[in-house]
């Protein structure tokens, strides 16, 4: 890669671990603000929708108006917005005394926006920058927010583990460390050249394309294939396996983010033909989704958990590959509406599995079922849940068939 930009280069990854904190931190610190401040479920709930709104409202306003904006200095202030709804969410409880709950959401909104940002920009970015292996490039950038994801999983288990969930702000203030080093690395940098759409009808232009539809589903799948076991596989394996929470965090969760990074490094490193490992990657995650759904040997379901983090890993930067590749004249549109794409693909998996396990628990027959088959209807619930995400990576299957039998000229 090009020596100019080795500095830009440090930047885009501290961004991007900076994403992976604001993702990850903020549902490990769900059950304390639950303890200190009181506030409910639903309401713990609503922020993650609020973060996903956030993001997808950026996606979408870049997908379209990406020419409005100055993108070298809008890359700049990413970090900048990152540390600031940080900074938010850690003096919720001072500023906001009476009402700790309406800083939390303020910091959602900030530090979500900026995730998006990040989303649609550090990637274009890393693009740009002329590299032998641009796709190698774009992979190890990816692999590098899912080691992002291990970092704050293990560092802030242990932290609240050993010095209790009442000193969680001094946890945020050092995560706070990674925003600023690229805020830092950012200040008198000199980002590449990107291409952006003229007008919003050359970026509604490329939607005529039957082909870019076909990435945006794949990454649709992608990200709900990825995120849905991310997010609950902390919660399966403690509620339908029997694994304490502890443990299903760091072996769960952190064993899951391992594979997933691995999987991205290794095809940095010796990757080659995507459309081909994406499709076998579905595969792969299809086989561990029913794997964990149906099997009742906790190790086999922990190692199933872990096994999709590596199945999944290329599932989202490599539908990002193949769009860039396939519409190289589509700069910052194409990545903006992939990530739009990838976030939804994010929010209704999750969701899903969410309102799967929630309806059978509460369902008479189902309860009947899971007695019968010496489970609560709990298990059951999300025995099912993970059935249908199963789906997920089952159609996605199909979609990098399609990507694989058709050549660029086709799209």
């Amino acid at each position: 890669m090009d020596r100019r930009y080795a500095r830009v280069k440090l930047a885009c990854y501290a961004t991007n671990i900076s994403m992976s904190v604001m993702g990850n931190l903020p549902p490990l610190l769900f059950l304390t603000f639950r303890s200190l401040y009181g506030i409910s479920f639903s309401f713990l709930g609503l922020l993650v929708l609020i973060n996903f709104c956030t993001q997808l409202a950026v996606d979408l306003i870049f997908s379209f108006f990406s020419h409005k904006f100055n993108i070298p200095m809008t890359v700049k202030i990413t970090p900048v917005l990152t540390l600031a709804g940080l900074l938010l969410y850690v003096l919720a409880p001072i500023l906001f005394p009476a009402n700790v709950y309406l800083g939390l959401v303020l910091g959602t909104v900030v530090f979500s926006a900026s995730s998006g940002l990040a989303e649609v920009l550090i990637s274009p970015v890393i693009a740009a920058i002329p590299a032998k292996d641009p796709d190698g490039e774009m992979s190890k950038l990816h692999s590098i927010y899912a080691w992002g994801v291990v970092f704050v999983i293990v560092v802030g288990t242990l932290f609240l583990l050993t010095f209790g969930s009442e000193h969680w702000q001094w946890l945020a203030l050092g995560m706070g460390i990674v925003p600023l080093t690229a805020s830092i690395l950012f200040c008198g940098a000199k980002l590449p050249e990107m291409q952006t759409p003229e007008r919003a009808s050359g970026a509604l232009s490329m939607l005529k394309s039957k082909g870019i539809w076909l990435c945006i589903i794949g990454i649709f799948l992608g990200g709900a294939s990825e995120c849905t076991m991310a997010q609950w596989s902390s919660g399966y394996l403690e509620a339908a396996l029997g694994i304490p929470k502890v443990w299903g965090d760091i072996f769960g969760v952190a064993m899951f983010a391992v594979m997933l990074g691995l999987g991205r490094s290794l095809y940095a490193k010796y990757g080659k033909h995507i459309e081909k490992v994406l499709f076998w990657g579905a595969v792969g995650a299809t086989v561990c989704y029913l794997t964990a759904a149906v099997s009742s040997i906790a190790i086999l379901g922990l190692v199933a958990c872990a096994l999709t983090g590596f199945c999944t890993s290329m599932m989202w930067p490599g539908s990002l590959i193949v769009a860039s590749d396939r519409f190289p004249t589509g700069g910052v549109f194409i990545y903006a509406i992939m990530a739009a794409g990838g976030d939804l693909g994010a929010s209704v998996g999750p969701q899903l599995i969410g309102i799967i396990t929630d309806t059978v628990s509460a369902n008479a027959t189902a309860q009947s079922l899971a007695q019968s088959l010496s489970l609560s209807p709990e298990q059951l619930g999300m025995k099912l849940g993970m059935l249908v995400g199963m789906l997920f990576p089952l159609f996605a299957i199909g979609v990098y068939a399609r990507l694989r039998k058709i050549k660029s000229s086709q799209l």
